[in-house]
């Protein structure tokens, strides 16, 4: 049950000043919250003995609020510091979780769905935080504060009574354990329920136009209705669990106080006990109430904290597929980009989609790949990238493997425009801007012209100011994809990849960027894949590749001349452009 806390030891050692200021407080209020009831006890016995004084009352009156006061201030500050130590643990994995994903490779984005990642970030990362806040209080009081209790009980006023009362106790234990462990099942199973809720959302929200498109409104409403019902089965199995907790806790405490009010009352009778010291005893064991209840509490945050801990970390615990070199080799910059007899497979794959690549790029020069769909164009650009653990042959960049170039420095020399454009919740000028932070309007005009877009800047309603929305929902295609090369183009990279990216825009366009390109860009590198071969005639080296191996490569005019595949697509296109104009 308390694996939880040992899986948090790390934490606990770091704040442990915290905690230790914390729980030695909440012990010392415990403490002083015996005084009032024994205080009252005393009044009482000197009234019954008509021994009180308008003095003495007064006396007793003050020493109650005293404590009562001291009781407040102390209060104040250990609950500021075990539950400040809640949200501090619940920011600290917040951000561990959310460094951990932006650390994974695709494979591991294959392996787990977005909705469940989101509900380990949210839901489970909170239960967490319950555990380390209310989970130590109710530790500490099921514990630490139980005793103080007891042991006054047993000292102050009568050991025979204690002993007599705390009879029904034992059961409460035997109960809390067997619901923990049915509640520790059945959560792990709400929070799984909660993540595939979640997935369904985040899907129906993605493809809502799909889904108008095709009239499957009520389809998707039938689909979210049965999934909801599945989350709420299983919540509602863990409430009917978690409502044990307090009766069964109500109902061993009940008879606890039928036996001390019986047993109490035959000691009075025969002078064991006074009746001061009775309604004593009946205030502490009303006390006792609360941490009686704390050891169910306790059970139930550990349980759900254990499971969700669990969650998170079978997340955490995930490395990376591809990961820094130990001992990275510096390179001054990518003079060359080599694949020497390369090989490659993806790790669900069941056919190699790369096969001994033989290719050469030198620095400045601007590299065409073309091919079928499905021929590995995508495949070849991201090896660059690092997505995906290295296949065999080599892939070397200025003579060096790139699997012992570091990550941040690889990266620093790419910019990449994808197929699908990946464009943020935020306005035009921020989406640019996360090429170059610090770009200021004149450097994002200028990014702009090179993508072409500036006419279409134009007609949005706030300028570069205008909200994209999610995911661009606001923009056209051709529009999310020009806007995307900007961002790429402000960054300047020594590598620009461009997979397919100029596929949502016309001709005209097209050349506009091309030309653009190739004038800005001159002694960088450009390495484009398409399948308009205008796009790439301009190219000084052209490979086309067919079910991962390159059947074709050459400038456009040697391809010309060939008279393969390449040949047979320029002529299709041409007729389809003649047709078209």
């Amino acid at each position: 049950m308390f694996s939880v806390l040992k899986n948090l030891s790390w934490f606990f050692k770091r704040e442990r000043k915290r905690y230790l200021v914390g729980l030695v407080l909440l012990i010392v209020a415990g403490i002083a919250e015996l005084a009032p009831p024994r205080l009252l006890g005393n009044a009482i016995d000197d009234i019954a003995t008509g021994s009180i004084t308008g003095q003495s009352l007064t006396t007793y009156i003050v020493l109650i609020l005293v404590v009562l006061i001291f009781i407040y201030l102390i209060t104040y500050i250990w609950m500021h510091k075990l539950f400040g130590g809640s949200n501090l643990v619940e920011r600290l994995l917040r951000t561990r979780f959310m460094n951990h994903l932006l650390g994974m490779t695709p494979p591991f984005f294959e392996r787990n769905r977005t909705g469940d990642l989101m509900a380990r970030a949210t839901n489970d990362l909170r239960s967490v935080a319950v555990t380390v806040g209310f989970g130590m209080l109710t530790l500490t009081d099921s514990t630490a504060y139980l005793s103080v209790i007891f042991i006054a009980m047993s000292t102050l006023i009568s050991w025979k009574l204690t002993l007599a009362a705390i009879i029904p106790l034992p059961f409460i234990a035997l109960a809390m354990k067997i619901y923990g462990k049915i509640i520790h099942e059945r959560y792990t199973l709400a929070q799984d329920a909660f993540g595939d809720m979640n997935d369904q959302v985040l899907e129906s929200v993605s493809g809502i136009r799909v889904i108008r498109a095709y009239v499957q409104e009520r389809n998707d409403e039938k689909k979210f209705a049965d999934i909801t019902e599945d989350v709420f089965r299983k919540n509602l199995a863990v409430a009917k669990v978690d409502a044990y907790f307090e009766p069964t806790i109500r109902l061993f405490v009940g008879l606890s106080y039928a036996i001390s009010l019986t047993f109490g009352i035959y000691l009075v009778f025969n002078n064991e006990l006074t009746l001061g010291e009775l309604v004593s005893f009946n205030m502490y064991l009303g006390m006792m109430i609360w941490p009686m209840f704390a050891i169910g509490e306790l059970i139930n945050i550990m349980q759900r904290g254990g499971a969700s801990l669990d969650r998170v970390n079978e997340t955490l615990n995930v490395r990376p597929d591809v990961m820094d070199p130990a001992e990275p080799v510096s390179v001054d910059s990518p003079d060359t980009i080599e694949f020497d007899n390369f090989t490659f497979q993806y790790p669900t794959s069941t056919v190699t989609n790369l096969e001994h690549i033989q290719l050469s790029v030198a620095k400045g020069q601007t590299l065409g790949v073309v091919g079928r769909t499905g021929s590995g164009k995508s495949t070849l650009l991201k090896q660059l990238l690092r997505e995906y653990p290295a296949g065999s042959g080599k892939l070397t960049i200025s003579g060096v493997p790139i699997d012992q170039i570091a990550l941040d420095q690889l990266y620093s020399w790419i910019g990449y425009v994808p197929q699908e454009q990946i464009l943020f919740s935020k306005s035009v000028r921020q989406n640019i801007q996360f090429g170059f932070k610090d770009a200021s309007d004149e450097v994002i005009m200028e990014a702009i012209r090179t993508a072409a877009f500036e006419q279409d800047l134009e007609t949005l309603s706030d300028g570069l100011d205008t909200l994209v929305g999610e995911k661009g929902v606001a923009l056209s295609g051709g529009q999310k994809q020009r806007v995307s090369l900007a961002r790429a183009f402000i960054a300047e990279p020594e590598i620009l990849i461009l997979d397919d990216a100029l596929s949502a825009v016309d001709a005209r366009t097209e050349a506009r960027i091309i030309e653009n390109i190739r004038t800005k860009r001159f002694g960088k590198t450009t390495l484009i894949s398409t399948h308009r071969l205008s796009a790439i005639e301009h190219a000084d080296w052209i490979i086309v590749l067919d079910k991962g191996r390159i059947i074709e490569q050459g400038t456009h005019e040697q391809l010309l001349k060939h008279g393969g595949w390449y040949l047979e697509q320029y002529e299709r296109q041409q007729v389809e452009s003649n047709l078209t104009d």
